[in-house]
């Protein structure tokens, strides 16, 4: 079966979900704080779209903010979120509710913390359902313990009853995962689920996940720091630094012919089965910059390694543009991309 790779556009024409120009800053004791700058992305029902960047990076607080959970008193946004054709940035409060575990829903980090101590996890399932399709507590009821079943928890008649410290940490996740599915979402957004899970475990969880979106459909955007998780389960990257994304394409483009120095970094950071056990990883110089106060210009610059292959102050003055479709936010050309990362990068990732 020949498979048909579709490059990611700036189009959001035929987009399920389409962002385009998102600003989004916190006002602090100790300023404004610039999370995310400029941000533009579409995902299609049925794909998978992996973000990816270190902590501070922008990526969780632009799914929180599709999702409406901001304090409107401290936050300001700008630019348009668009939902199988509603605009969500303008939507009020009644109208987000709505849409919340019903079109489009949340599986977070941390689902001990995620779920209520207080209540059983068939309740805590069966809750949004009955508050979506006004179901009967029954029928509610059956419907957590069949969803239960569907990611694979065991004896799930009896599990439902039970309370979350009474489940494994890969449990717990499992639950959440069927409590963010119990309405059928049509967008389903995970936010790095697997990160405190052993790799057995993980990988369960994203074959899981896998197996689910065939099953209902769901566009997906997978949060993660972890590259080899989203050549796992996405379909496209976007890779973001600083509240921005420097690159974009599909997994096989970003991760066989990346075009960013941030990318490259990320790439040459990952441990390696086939590496000496001796070997030390290549960590990227330098910290994250503070959004309070971001660089000039590119704002990768600070640890850019190649500045000199640019030329003068361009990095420092200019801001790079990421253009349409597939391609990197770099003032280096296609030809010098093309150099440094056969010729210096490549060689390390094998």
């Amino acid at each position: 079966m020949t498979t048909v790779t579709k490059e990611p556009d700036d189009s959001g024409e035929g987009a399920f979900l389409s962002v385009r120009d998102l600003h989004v800053s916190f006002t602090t004791e100790d300023g404004v704080v610039r999370a995310v700058s400029g941000l533009s992305f579409d995902l299609e029902r049925g794909r998978t779209l992996g973000i990816v960047g270190e902590s501070g990076s922008g990526k969780s607080v632009t799914n929180l903010t599709i999702l409406g959970l901001h304090n409107p008193m401290f936050t300001t946004i700008d630019g348009e979120i668009v939902l199988d054709g509603q605009e969500l940035i303008t939507a009020r409060e009644s109208e987000l509710e709505k849409l919340r575990g019903n079109k489009v829903a949340m599986i977070f980090q941390d689902p001990l913390t995620a779920l209520s101590p207080y209540y059983t996890v068939g309740r805590q399932i069966a809750e949004p359902f009955m508050k979506h399709t006004g179901a009967s507590k029954k029928a509610a009821w059956q419907r957590a313990v069949e969803m239960l079943g569907k990611v694979g928890i065991p004896n799930p008649k009896e599990r439902a009853k039970e309370y979350p410290h009474q489940f494994s940490g890969g449990m717990r996740q499992r639950a959440m995962i069927a409590m963010a599915l119990v309405c059928d979402p049509d967008l389903l957004i995970a936010d790095e689920p697997t990160t405190a899970l052993d790799v057995t475990v993980q990988a369960q969880i994203l074959d899981l996940l896998k197996d689910l979106q065939q099953e209902f459909g769901s566009a997906i955007i997978f949060i993660t720091h972890d590259l080899g998780v989203i050549a796992d389960v996405a379909d496209d990257i976007m890779v973001m630094y600083a509240g921005g994304a420097v690159e974009r394409g599909t997994v096989h483009d970003v991760l066989r012919s990346p075009q960013h120095p941030y990318t490259w970094g990320l790439l040459n950071s990952m441990p390696r089965l086939d590496s000496d056990l001796g070997a030390a990883l290549t960590p990227i110089p330098g910290t994250p910059p503070s959004l309070l106060n971001p660089p000039s210009g590119c704002r990768f610059h600070p640890r850019c390694a190649f500045q000199g292959e640019v030329g003068g102050a361009r990095c420092v003055d200019e801001l790079p543009l990421l253009p349409p479709g597939r391609g990197g936010a770099c003032h280096l050309t296609a030809e010098q991309k093309q150099t440094i990362f056969v010729e210096q990068i490549k060689p390390r990732l094998r």
